[in-house]
């Protein structure tokens, strides 16, 4: 095989409409925008939302509580997902991803107390639930925050 003997899967690719160059192309005189109004027009348009006056739905919907959009959320992990670690192992947030017991880690990992734990090991994480903070102390191991 060579690089001339190459091509892209079929249908993987187009070519894309050129407007306004005719009527044969299928896209001449308005160029697929249609006859006259707000859409037609050079810059015009409307915002995303914009229901043309009408009380937008992302107002008409009741919204309840706070929702903090400055809020960095944690990885949440069961003190249970501590058993596929050997005993006395220091346990972080590269550790879990090794183990592909987390996918990412962006801000951090809490431990949440579902689960047993039955091994000594050194937990690092960001934050701890109460129960999973007991569960690791009474198997003989540390939680630390990090």
């Amino acid at each position: 095989m060579f690089i001339h003997d190459l091509s892209p899967v079929a249908g993987s690719t187009h070519v894309d409409k050129r407007k306004g160059r005719g009527h044969a192309t299928g896209n001449g005189k308005t160029a697929g925008r249609g006859h006259k109004g707000q859409k037609a027009r050079s810059g015009g348009g409307v915002r995303i939302g914009f229901e043309g006056g009408q009380m937008p739905l992302a107002r008409r919907v009741p919204k309840r509580g706070f929702n903090n959009i400055f809020a960095k959320p944690l990885e949440p992990v069961n003190v249970s997902e501590l058993e596929k670690f050997e005993d006395g192992a220091v346990v972080d947030a590269q550790a879990l991803l090794e183990k592909r017991i987390i996918s990412k880690c962006r801000y951090g990992v809490k431990f949440l107390g579902n689960g047993e734990v039955t091994k000594k090991l050194t937990v690092k994480a960001s934050a701890f639930s109460e129960t999973a903070k007991q569960k690791i102390e009474a198997a003989g191991g540390k939680a630390e925050v990090i």
